[in-house]
């Protein structure tokens, strides 16, 4: 499959953004330029133009990467993640429970034992952050936690369980960008940190932005499209007013 490539020059973490640009697949959704913190290493969501297009990263149409592992001397560097906000819920998994599937340390630890009877205003205040207490099996082996197939199952499977529980993370101490690298394709760089596909991104941030503006706006949560928004952005996303007009036309039934 012949590839095409793409060279873009990443703009500054926490520079300014630059003006929206404009996705040929939506007049809803921009894109900007931000970093963020992923465990000890940063996610970056560089931004450069083909046409109408925003990419983040050289890919072809099957999905394939050709960002180098270590990356050239312009690339940027991020700070370091921020400390975990104060009070707020943590999770701890380990092998076992990650073989398994199993739900119950974050259901114990959180309360959530019904996704139903979840009320988010406790949750918003205090924010939920995860602990993995992964054992390889060969410890030289070099992989990121979120290059596990086990551990991302257990992510995927906590997510179709909580759709919206990305809304709920401590993101000041990089825990969305952490679960959304459980959960999208991306590449590992030594300086850049995690690098998504910008299409799996931009398709995960649009479900997000789904899911959560209708939840919090059935549970009554004031201004919920800025609390989705913010959620967005902390991936480099804006979004517009029209979609959410869209979305408050045709909600979604969250009851059953």
């Amino acid at each position: 499959m012949a590839t095409t490539t793409i060279k873009c020059q990443p703009l500054l973490p926490l520079s300014p953004l630059p003006k929206p640009t404009i996705s040929s697949s939506s007049s809803w959704v921009s894109y900007k330029s931000l970093s963020h913190p992923f465990g000890s290493s940063p996610i970056s969501h560089t931004v450069c133009q083909r046409g109408h297009v925003a990419v983040s990263v050289a890919f072809n149409p099957q999905g394939n990467y050709e960002l180098p592992l270590f990356d050239d001397e312009d690339a940027p560097q991020v700070a370091p993640p921020m400390p975990p906000t104060e009070g707020r819920i943590d999770v701890v998994i380990d092998n076992d429970a990650i073989s398994r599937l199993d739900l119950s340390t974050f259901q114990a630890a959180t309360g959530m034992k019904s996704p139903l009877s979840v009320k988010p205003k406790e949750f918003l205040e205090r924010t939920i952050g995860f602990t993995i207490n992964y054992t390889k099996e060969d410890p030289h082996d070099p992989r990121e936690l979120s290059e596990y197939p086990d551990i991302r199952l257990w992510f995927v499977r906590l997510d179709a369980t909580y759709p919206w529980l990305p809304v709920l993370l401590d993101w000041r101490a990089g825990e969305l960008a952490r679960y959304s690298a459980m959960l999208v394709p991306h590449q590992m760089n030594m300086k850049m940190g995690v690098v998504f596909n910008p299409e799996a991104l931009e398709l995960f941030v649009m479900k997000k932005v789904f899911v959560v503006h209708s939840w919090l706006k059935h549970h009554n949560i004031p201004k919920p499209k800025l609390k989705t928004n913010d959620m967005a952005r902390m991936l480099g996303f804006g979004i517009g007013d029209e979609l959410y007009d869209l979305v408050d036309n045709h909600p979604l039934d969250l009851s059953s």
